[in-house]
């Protein structure tokens, strides 16, 4: 083999540089000659030695020279192959398919492979997929396990022709072109425990406080309270103490703990068994005691870690209390939240932020009113209540609608083309925008999230925001708002801003379409007095109801047609029932104007069948599916929708999503049912 390989190259010309010399001394020969005679034949002589040599060189020598160069490389290959073998990095060579063609020895070791196994890559770490080999075209790293440790795998593909370029500059050889890939084992178990140890050490800031600390005292014997406070203290400070932490008293009611970062996800293990532990706790008082927790991890400082304890506790006390809610840096997660919300009696809060809203509008020259997506009666009765204080305010409001639904057209044709109220009352998004200015003040109404509103954009144009909404908060909410007055135990927004009414001046008269637009609100939120209903409920329909509200014609407006009320009989006759307590069906769009408003009642139908903790009907419009799910008291249907990227309240909820078909959300819902079912989430 060694005699018929081929002289080419850099070495092939190198080794005829003899026989181009000896035509340069044959031409020296020639002119010597012509000057002397003598000379030349002793140079000719001299020459013709020359000749033969380096003939004899070329020709006879070439094959053993060829023959010790093959046998310097392959004792240097095998030298870099030993170095390679005996290396204590895990190193392999594979094709583009992931078979292992060579391996050194601790890549064998850590595979436990008989050599010449041929083992594949993929079956070796599965985290490595075909994909990953297919579109391979730089160094890629994957994370994996394997046995009892953990290794960065790098991958980095080699092309034969680019290690056999100088080869081919030297003997002019030219290698196939050919994809392998280089793969590195790097060992992170030791690295991954001791980063997990830091992480266990870091320190998480907590914050308790007591929901209903004065109901529950007063639902007590004086003689008994200060017995009832000290059990609730020993119960929190056992449960802190339980995982070595510290939890100080900061108020009567409130309390800061602290405790390692090793101990959440015990905490979330157990879902914060703490929340119904201290309902547990009963000297006879009448109102059993809840508590809100927020948590707060990951921040840059414990300083930080303090502010995001602090935004947590206020996201779990804006959602109902009752639960807890950790914030993680970005990532925000909640827990429990099954109990109803609690009724304030008092109307102390709904006084100050009426004032509070009064001395925003007073500095300011132009009001924007806004409410969500496909607007409810609820959002527009709303912002009717809203429009009413800015007039009786003698400032210019306009309420913000793009697009209205058949719910929402019968009320707002009472303000259309009426010489009460002035042509430009209703603005779509883009004509709002243009009025934007210094002097406007934005009133969201029966939303906090941004991305449902009717008009997000004027939420980046407008400096002055407030909010007014009923639902519990999300991990997205306004965060840029001045004034923001979520109350979750309300029945409705327009309950809200009828207190509001009440308490931002004196003698504020409204019309009766206002009226009516308002007390429609309450009408629909509560399905006519049945759900989410309590004493201020009922007292702010009274007062709409002094005010000129006429029951009998706001029930004439929201009369069904008859295609909805088929579709809606429809959508209760095909409805399923899934695993015995979950009612789920599906609205028919065709001729339905507004499925969306439709699957509604029809949720709100199927709480009336026996059995059914909750129901979610879905519908299809312009493309994206809408749920909407209604519950009476046994299931947090807000929670159900969140983990389907919608929000809500805890009884009236819906999501929204985009790209699928109904048979595709339908099993997304099952999935977040079983899943809530078997972490304890629904009862």
């Amino acid at each position: 083999m060694k005699e018929k390989i081929k002289v080419k190259g850099q070495l092939g010309l190198y080794l005829q540089w003899p026989v181009i010399l000896s035509v340069l001394l044959v031409i020296m020969n020639l002119i010597i000659g012509a000057v002397n005679l003598t000379a030349g034949l002793v140079m000719c002589g001299l020459t013709l030695i020359y000749i033969v040599i380096a003939l004899w060189i070329y020709v006879y020598k070439r094959r053993r020279l060829m023959a010790g160069l093959v046998e310097f490389s392959a004792e240097y290959a095998w030298v870099q192959k030993k170095l390679l073998a005996d290396l204590n990095l895990p190193y392999a060579v594979a094709d583009e398919t992931g078979r292992i063609l060579w391996m050194n020895r601790e890549f064998l070791r850590i595979s436990k492979e008989e050599k010449g196994s041929g083992r594949n890559l993929i079956s070796l770490f599965p985290e490595v997929t075909k994909e990953t080999l297919a579109e391979l075209k730089e160094t890629v790293s994957v994370h994996c396990e394997y046995g009892e440790s953990k290794y960065r795998i790098d991958l980095k593909p080699v092309l034969m022709e680019e290690d056999g370029a100088e080869a081919t500059d030297v003997l002019g050889s030219e290698a196939d072109r050919q994809k392998l890939i280089a793969i590195y084992l790097f060992d992170e178990t030791e690295i991954l425990k001791y980063r997990q140890e830091i992480n266990d050490q870091k320190m998480v800031a907590g914050l308790i406080y007591l929901d209903n600390y004065e109901e529950a005292l007063e639902s007590v014997e004086e003689v008994r309270r200060s017995l009832l406070m000290a059990l609730i203290d020993r119960k929190i400070s056992k449960y802190i103490a339980g995982m070595n932490g510290v939890v100080k008293k900061l108020e009567k009611d409130k309390y800061f703990f602290t405790i390692k970062q090793q101990y959440v996800q015990e905490l979330q293990d157990s879902r914060f068994s703490i929340l119904e532990e201290v309902k547990t706790v009963n000297i006879g008082n009448e109102m059993a005691v809840t508590l809100s927790i927020g948590m707060g991890m990951n921040g840059e400082t414990y300083s930080q870690n303090y502010d995001f304890a602090r935004m947590a506790i206020d996201m779990a006390l804006g959602r109902g209390g009752d639960q807890a809610v950790v914030k993680d840096a970005e990532k925000i997660q909640y827990y429990g939240g099954k109990s109803q919300q609690l009724e304030k009696t008092t109307r102390v809060k709904a006084r100050v932020k009426a004032h509070a809203l009064r001395e925003l509008m007073e500095t300011k020259d132009r009001l924007l009113i806004m409410g969500h997506k496909l607007s409810d009666i609820d959002s527009f009765g709303a912002a009717v209540g809203i429009y009413r204080i800015a007039t009786s305010l003698n400032k210019k409001a306009n309420i913000v609608i793009n697009e209205v639904t058949s719910s929402v057209r019968p009320m707002m044709e009472r303000f259309m083309n009426n010489p009460d109220y002035p042509e430009d009352l209703f603005l779509t998004g883009d004509q709002a925008a243009e009025r934007v200015d210094a002097n406007t003040i934005l009133v969201v109404v029966d939303v906090n999230r941004p991305s449902i509103t009717d008009a997000p954009a004027l939420l980046r144009m407008v400096k002055t925001i407030v909010v007014l909404d009923h639902h519990r908060q999300s991990s997205e909410i306004i965060d840029n708002a001045v004034l923001s007055y979520v109350e979750p135990y309300a029945s409705s927004t327009c309950e809200m801003v009828a207190e509001v009414l009440q308490y931002i001046a004196d003698g504020i008269k409204i019309k009766s379409p206002e009226a009516d637009a308002m007390y429609a609100g309450i009408v629909i939120d509560t399905n006519n007095f049945t759900n989410q209903t309590g004493v201020r409920t009922f007292e702010a329909a009274a007062y709409l109801r002094r005010s000129g509200a006429d029951i009998t014609r706001v029930r004439k407006l929201f009369r069904d047609d008859m295609n909805d009320y088929k579709a809606k009989a429809e959508a209760v006759r095909m409805a399923e029932v899934f695993e015995g307590a979950f009612a789920i069906s599906v609205c028919p769009a065709e001729g339905v104007e507004n499925p969306t408003i439709v699957a509604a009642q029809a949720a709100n139908e199927l709480l009336g069948i026996n059995g059914m903790k909750a129901s979610v009907v879905l519908s299809q419009y312009n493309g994206t599916i809408y749920l909407s799910a209604r519950s009476i008291d046994e299931v947090n249907v807000q929670v159900m929708m969140e983990k389907l990227g919608g929000g809500g309240h805890r009884t009236i909820a819906g999501a929204q999503l985009p790209g699928i078909t109904i048979e595709e959300a339908i099993e997304r819902l099952k999935t977040v049912i079983i899943e809530m079912l078997e972490k304890g989430d629904i009862s």
